[in-house]
């Protein structure tokens, strides 16, 4: 079927507006933050810019040894004596001091991050009981990682996340550079949580199933940060949002007359699931990832059709029944 084309006209209307699913004013449950727990963060970038021998090194290393392993990659080196060499060297580097001391000025103060941290875990551990609170580090990467999140461990490289106009920037495109900011961090992280419990259908290769489950996820991240604004869960801009919900009924209407849905064809689901500055296949003032958007808006017709718990939700792995039951229409 012949493509539609959308001209980007009507990506430019009311871009102004505020999107339909902004919040006017919230108030976290305090009977949820009355669980919560405090979060114990390790400022590793700390430890290891005062370690200047070999054997304070190694002691870290020591200390740490999922860290060495995981974020150092110190099975790469021939012994860990090499990578405590290598470690000393690198902090020697004038261009590795200045970042670090833009670091430690950009984030002298990060109560902010660990109160956003202990209500988001307060909520995890609401819905699932289970949940344990990880150990968080701290680092300065050198732009080689970002985030790690595993059950019992978080790491956040905060080299990534300074200011948009510092002079240090990670090697990224724009519109991924965008996303890297203070504000987007917690929700990030939450946004890796919810793939422990965002069950799927693993022989259900279609687009459809890639937006349903790209949806539970962003559901999950609302639900568990509730106050957080859709721009820092999805990544859009204000006015990338306020667009896409002006053309929703646009957007909808290219993914049904395009017979979109059922496709497996990956290089045609990557258009409208892959990082990208825009879906182009729809307009090049549409934002990328824009199955990824119409996904979260089917999952939360369908939760609110059904009346179903989060868990009850994340539970549910079949696509095409999310879908069909939520009855989707744009708004």
């Amino acid at each position: 079927m012949r493509p539609i084309l959308v001209s980007s006209f009507f990506f430019l209307l009311c871009a102004a507006c505020s999107s339909s699913s902004d919040e006017t004013t919230c108030a976290l449950d305090e009977e949820i933050l009355s669980t919560k727990e405090k979060v114990d963060v390790v400022r590793l970038e700390k430890e290891f810019l005062t370690s200047s021998s070999k054997q304070e090194m190694l002691n870290l290393l020591d200390n740490y040894p999922d860290f060495a392993t995981k974020v150092l990659d110190l099975e790469a080196y021939p012994n860990k004596d090499s990578l405590a060499l290598a470690l000393i060297l690198a902090q020697e580097d004038t261009s590795m001091q200045a970042l670090n001391r833009a670091v430690e000025e950009e984030f002298a103060d990060f109560s902010d991050i660990i109160n956003d941290l202990e209500n988001a875990f307060a909520y995890l551990k609401w819905y699932y009981p289970g949940f344990k609170v990880p150990k968080v580090y701290t680092y300065v990467s050198g732009f080689g990682m970002d985030l790690l999140v595993e059950e019992e461990t978080i790491v956040i490289g905060l080299d990534y996340f300074l200011p948009s106009d510092h002079k240090f920037q990670p090697d990224l495109p724009d519109y991924l550079k965008a996303r890297y900011q203070r504000e987007y961090l917690v929700p990030m992280i939450v946004l890796a949580i919810s793939s422990r419990y965002n069950e799927l259908d693993s022989k259900d290769n279609t687009l459809l199933a890639e937006m349903i489950y790209f949806g539970k996820a962003y559901h999950f991240v609302k639900s568990i940060m509730p106050c957080t604004s859709d721009q820092f869960i999805i990544g859009y801009m204000p006015d990338q949002l306020a667009s896409c919900w002006d053309n929703e009924d646009v957007i909808w209407t290219h993914f049904i007359e395009n017979e979109l849905l059922f496709e497996t064809n990956p290089f045609e689901i990557r258009k409208y699931i892959g990082e990208a500055p825009f879906t182009d296949a729809i307009s090049t003032e549409a934002p990328g990832r824009l199955g990824r958007w119409v996904g979260w808006n089917i999952v939360e017709q369908y939760q609110e059709k059904e009346g179903i718990s989060l868990v009850e939700l994340m539970e549910e792995p079949n696509a095409e029944k999310i879908f069909r039951d939520s009855k989707y229409r744009p708004q």
